[in-house]
């Protein structure tokens, strides 16, 4: 475990610009940099941009200097490192895009989710999340669920549109937000799936018979299959969003989760999830589980 720092060569408001990693955990990353005195609003997505300025006197407290090819390639073997395609700017644009496609007629609304989902003190259910989400449905619709595929996809957009680390409270707020917005836009039947919907991610646990529920439930749980690196990224990205907890209660309440998630059977519900995420997902949760 260490925090990396390069040297100052990326040009940028009159000056020259570093960057700051940590190659364990983001936790590491904004504990170092809080102690330096660095302020939050110099984090980018996976990193610090850090001022020449400062550049010594943070070696001095223990970042190690290496050179800035050295420094990504530590961040990409973390699995701490944001693909360009996920930062902010081009999310944005992506999801823009996507929301067009889906409901033109109220860009507004496409605009206040976005936001919501861009707010600040979220670390995991970001963006990033959303258009995650979003991508696996892309797999797991097939042409029989058209019928089904707007309120399955109206729910993946607004199923953490309301997120304070609650959980119950912000599915209920979040499909609470889902049923005022959609109201009038929607046919009343789609409203009310799309807040049932929002509210199944409480507990992602949909009846047999409910296959838009297994669609977004798989759909939202998709980041347990993911690479070694991806999956590496969502974990430190859990652990930031709740920073506030202590570490042993923190420890505590993960392993009670991933002991529920291993024991869901299955784990998930459609035929292409079951077929070519489970594996993956069930050594990703028994690797974390052991690690604890």
């Amino acid at each position: 475990m260490a925090v990396l720092i390069d040297p100052p060569t990326w040009p940028a408001h009159g000056t020259v610009f570093s960057h700051l990693v940590s190659t364990s955990s983001l936790e590491e990353l904004h504990a170092f940099a809080a102690t330096a005195g660095l302020p939050r609003r110099a984090f980018d997505e996976d990193h610090y941009d850090v001022p020449e300025r400062r550049y010594r006197d943070l070696v001095a407290q223990g970042a190690q200097e290496v050179a800035g090819a050295d420094l990504v390639r530590a961040l990409i073997a973390s699995g701490l490192r944001v693909p360009a395609r996920r930062r902010a700017p081009k999310l944005r644009a992506a999801l823009t895009t996507r929301w067009e496609a889906l409901m033109p007629e109220v860009p507004a609304l496409g605009g206040e989710l976005l936001d919501r989902w861009a707010e600040g003190h979220r670390e995991y259910h970001t963006p990033a999340h959303l258009l995650a989400v979003l991508e696996a449905l892309d797999l797991l619709l097939e042409p029989a669920d058209e019928p089904l595929r707007a309120a399955v996809l109206l729910a993946a957009w607004f199923h953490d549109a309301v997120y304070e680390g609650s959980a119950g409270e912000d599915e209920r707020a979040s499909a609470s937000l889902a049923a005022q917005r959609l109201q009038g836009i929607m046919p009343d039947a789609v409203v009310r799936d799309v807040e049932r919907l929002v509210l199944l991610t409480a507990t992602h646990d949909p009846a047999p018979e409910d296959r838009a529920g297994h669609l977004l439930c798989d759909a939202d749980l998709a980041v347990l299959a993911g690479a070694p690196e991806a999956y590496a990224r969502y974990v430190a990205a859990i652990r930031a969003e709740y920073g506030h907890i202590p570490q042993q209660a923190f420890t505590d309440g993960r392993r009670a989760v991933l002991k529920r998630l291993l024991t869901l059977e299955p784990l998930y519900r459609t035929a292409t999830a079951q077929a070519d995420w489970t594996g993956r997902a069930h050594m990703n949760l028994a690797r974390e589980l052991e690690s604890l």
